[in-house]
């Protein structure tokens, strides 16, 4: 086994056997990203790119609680509380051009979305080539209900969901079960967590380096019938409505309790998070690629940190202070200006995300 250095330690890479192999070291936070994380797997994958000893990569998480919970929001949150939101900005385009590395590898990248995935973890495990759930996998972009919208490619994989989960998922912040993932686009496989240690060593010793997802379906179980697949008699009429507050009305009249479940939910959320995303999720149905949704998610993401109390006020009273009472500004959408949507789609970061 040859190991790599990189900058972060809180990353290992080594390699063996024709198989790259990254493992988040940071399971105390469930491998949540900071800075030297992005940057150590970016380092990784750029070392890699031209070694032809290794063919294939396999990323997955330290710990069998999860591959990823998300991005450090706490300090994202506490950098524009302080005034830095550029700092925050710093992040974004090192981890969207992340995302977008990933997704155009030139060689096959395996994930192992096992446990928690959510939020940045999407954005490393929902645009690999082989991505891989077990029966532990919860999956969701929780985004809204931290006063935010959902990034790092997020809406690109959403849009794409069947009928209108997408909006389902995005506004409410779902958790997709393993059979929910698959269902939805989010994975293509399902391993029983017992075998990865199986589909590790058949990668190795598999000497076809086009051969990843072959390998993987091995291993593959089918999953038990998706839950959300089910739920789709209420959700697409509902979530197809015009906006937010159509939305809400349509699931008050539905006589499914889980439809009235779901719009209970939605009026804790923020207003202003939740009219961005659904207007954001939409406008991914006609992007071209996924450097494109994430181009548009840059420049939410960087208006909601110059422009709206919603994101630090959501980390505050969710991770922080975690007195689950947030303080929406505005707090209804009646308060909403109507135009809000398309304020946010005009922001222009003063840095470009692809500079």
């Amino acid at each position: 086994m040859r190991t790599l250095s990189i900058e972060s330690s809180r990353v290992s890479a080594s390699f063996t056997r024709g198989v790259g192999r990254l493992v988040l070291q940071r399971p105390e936070a469930l491998n949540a990203l900071d800075l030297g994380m992005v940057r150590g797997l970016r380092d990784a994958l750029e070392a890699w790119r031209a070694e032809p000893d290794v063919e294939r990569i396999l990323l997955e998480g330290a710990g069998d609680r999860g591959l990823c919970a998300g991005g450090d929001v706490r300090g994202l949150a506490e950098s524009i509380m302080s005034g830095n939101a550029e700092g925050a900005g710093s992040f974004f385009r090192e981890e969207y051009a992340l995302n977008a590395a990933i997704a155009e590898y030139p060689k096959p990248i395996v994930v192992f979305a096992d446990g928690v995935t959510m939020g940045g973890g999407i954005g490393l495990a929902g645009h690999a080539a082989v991505r891989i759930v077990t029966e532990r996998s919860a999956l969701a972009m929780p985004e809204t209900r931290i006063g935010f919208t959902p990034d790092v490619g997020g809406t690109w994989l959403l849009a794409r969901a069947p009928g209108r989960l997408g909006e389902y998922l995005a506004l409410t912040g779902g958790s997709m079960s393993a059979a929910d993932a698959i269902d939805a686009g989010f994975a293509d496989l399902l391993v029983p967590s017992e075998r990865l240690d199986a589909v590790r060593e058949a990668l190795e010793s598999r000497a076809d380096p086009g051969g990843a997802t072959e390998v993987a379906m091995l291993f593959d179980e089918s999953p038990e019938p998706s839950t959300l697949a089910r739920h789709r008699a209420w959700i697409d009429p509902a979530f197809a409505a015009d906006d937010v507050a159509g939305i809400i009305a349509a699931l008050r009249e539905r006589p499914e309790p889980e439809a009235s479940a779901t719009a209970e939910l939605l009026e804790t959320l923020s207003p202003t998070a939740l009219t961005v995303t659904l207007a954001s999720v939409r406008a991914a149905r006609s992007d071209p690629d996924l450097r494109a949704s994430l181009e548009r998610e840059y420049g939410l993401a960087m208006w909601f940190a110059h422009t709206q109390p919603d994101l630090p006020e959501g980390v505050r009273a969710r991770l922080i202070d975690k007195d689950g009472a947030p303080h929406w500004r505005p707090a209804s959408l009646a308060e909403l200006p109507p135009d809000v949507a398309a304020q946010a789609f005009a922001f222009r970061p003063e840095v470009p995300l692809w500079a």
